[in-house]
């Protein structure tokens, strides 16, 4: 990598390819994912390090901000640099003056593992918490399978490794808007809704839907962001589901092509809202 080049997405790596069958071995090469780095810096104070992909740095930012409770919109934000370091990245931001004045009364450290957003906080009230949400309209269950049915293909970077998370902000008719991928699945949906902030998208204009599993820090970082409901292809953890209640968010996961279950909040299940009337 060049001094001055961000680093790739994924890198093609040698491996050496056993078959099952026969035992043979064979030379190959894969495309790998990649993981490095990413020092965030507010006022040329560190503040986290956390291990991510390289894409999407300033979406990140902005996301990684607002999630952590550093700022409340994106104008908060008066400039966002990012600068190769090593083998990772330096993510430079300026925020507002007020905003750095009460980032600086607020003392933390912390050490990123991937994309865990929220560990190493010194107690429990440390936490960024978000608000309860205000009630919103149900989500139609056949927008969240048309959602479902579209989102293999807007991965591309997964499609390429086959190990990022992916995070995607979709219309309340289905219509995928937006997608940001990362190793890390807490760090996809920071630049998902980094992005989002960038373009001033408001949260009610449709749902997030995740990759992952619901653990509660991705219910309270899309609840700081916004959005009203939370869609999931793995199972939520019980705490996940505490604060969905808590939050009035809405979270429905172990959401497949045939079903979803819905966990807390309201998913408006009217009659032919299954895969095939999404499809249509």
């Amino acid at each position: 990598m060049l001094r001055n080049e961000r680093p790739p997405a994924s890198q093609l790596t040698r491996a050496l390819r056993i078959d099952a069958a026969t035992g043979l071995s064979f030379p190959s090469q894969r495309a790998i994912a990649s993981e490095i780095p990413v020092s965030f810096l507010y006022g040329d104070t560190p503040y986290a390090v956390m291990m991510a992909s390289p894409g999407d740095a300033e979406d990140f930012a902005y996301g990684f901000s607002l999630t952590e409770g550093l700022i409340r919109a994106a104008d908060e934000i008066r400039s966002v640099a990012v600068v190769p370091q090593g083998k990772g990245l330096a993510v430079e931001i300026e925020l507002a003056p007020g905003r750095f004045r009460e980032h600086l009364a607020r003392r933390r450290a912390m050490t990123g593992r991937t994309s865990c957003g929220l560990c190493g906080v010194e107690t429990v009230e440390q936490l960024p918490q978000a608000e309860r949400l205000p009630p919103a309209r149900p989500v139609p269950a056949r927008a969240i399978f048309a959602a479902l049915a579209n989102l293999d293909r807007n991965q591309k970077l997964n499609a390429l490794t086959h190990a990022v998370h992916a995070a995607a902000f979709c219309s309340r008719d289905g219509a995928i808007r937006a997608v940001r991928e990362d190793v890390g699945r807490h760090n996809a949906l920071d630049k998902l809704i980094g992005a989002l902030l960038r373009d001033g998208v408001s949260p009610s204009e449709g749902f997030i839907a995740v990759t992952s599993r619901a653990s509660f820090e991705m219910v309270e970082k899309a609840a700081m962001f916004g959005a009203a409901t939370l869609v999931a292809i793995s199972a939520p953890t019980s705490l996940a589901i505490e604060r969905a209640e808590a939050l009035g968010l809405t979270l429905a996961a172990i959401a497949r092509a045939d079903s979803m279950m819905v966990f807390s909040g309201v998913v408006d299940a009217d009659e032919g809202a299954g895969p095939e009337a999404a499809a249509s």
